[in-house]
């Protein structure tokens, strides 16, 4: 019954979507992908999808006579966290005020609300295609009724010195990998049991890679943080704070079963200044 909840999610927005939209009319029969199948369609990216748990995806093709093709892709990921999840994953763009949270590259629209992520982009930017995008991504938007939350990790996050644009949410060693690479083994041990956020930090010139981990319970947390730091920061101190090859330093701090670690900071200071700010009101 569950799956099949989910399967009439996507099919009841499908049934909506517009057949035309301005000069551009649906060609042929939409194509719909699982998790297994979705390499097929999307070669090489399908694996980050895949860490979002993707129930299904809607590819729907836009076409006119004298202009570029549309594709409409439309991910089902089951949950608001991880749509929101995906959409972190590519935040480049100028914020554009559509779904939840939208940007918009050249020829690229992407944005997610409730359940769903979805993609629009063009295969050539004209000011008519461009406008044809827009115009499909406020209608899609306006289909999916209901709001999803952000992941409650967020609100972990301290607000001085964040770059929002940096914010990633992730459950996944895979897309934790893709922007700042760690190691081949899970050393920290995440996965669909914890929430994890990724952001950087600037302040008077200096710069902090933060992440966060909610672990399910405190043993968890403990044995992960001894793993990654036997495997990755053997040199660490009695403070928590150790030097990295490139110059930069690392730290971590635990508090319960919530672990913060500087991946990345230009000095000891600021990699502790920002550890500082976690735990503030803890």
């Amino acid at each position: 019954m569950i799956e099949a909840a989910r399967a009439d999610a996507l099919r009841e927005l499908q049934r909506d979507l517009p057949s035309k939209i301005m000069d551009w009319s649906a060609e042929g029969p939409d194509r719909i992908f699982d998790s297994n199948t979705l390499f097929e369609y999307i070669d090489g990216g399908a694996e980050v999808y895949r860490a979002y748990n993707l129930r299904q995806c809607l590819s729907r093709r836009y076409v006119t006579a004298d202009g570029p093709a549309i594709i409409l892709d439309v991910f089902d990921m089951g949950t608001s966290k991880d749509a929101f999840g995906v959409f972190t994953h590519d935040m480049n763009g100028a914020v554009v005020r559509l779904g939840q949270d939208a940007r918009f590259q050249p020829g690229w629209l992407s944005f997610w609300k409730g359940r769903f992520f979805v993609s629009i982009y063009t295969e050539e930017e004209t000011h008519e295609s461009r406008n044809a995008v827009m115009a499909l991504g406020n209608g899609v938007a306006s289909l999916i009724k209901q709001r999803g939350s952000r992941p409650a990790i967020l609100s972990k996050l301290p607000t001085r010195g964040l770059c929002s644009d940096t914010v990633r949410y992730l459950h996944h060693p895979v897309v934790l990998n893709y922007h700042y690479y760690l190691a081949d083994k899970n050393l920290l041990g995440i996965s669909n049991d914890t929430d994890v956020v990724l952001a950087d930090y600037r302040e008077d010139g200096e710069v902090a890679r933060l992440l966060l981990i909610a672990y399910p319970d405190v043993k968890t947390a403990h044995e992960a943080l001894e793993r990654f730091l036997k495997y990755y920061l053997p040199d660490v101190d009695h403070n928590g704070f150790a030097p990295l090859e490139n110059g930069k330093w690392a730290g971590y701090r635990t508090y319960k079963a919530l672990a913060a670690v500087v991946l990345e900071a230009d000095s000891r200071g600021f990699a502790d200044q920002v550890l500082n700010r976690v735990f503030e009101k803890k």
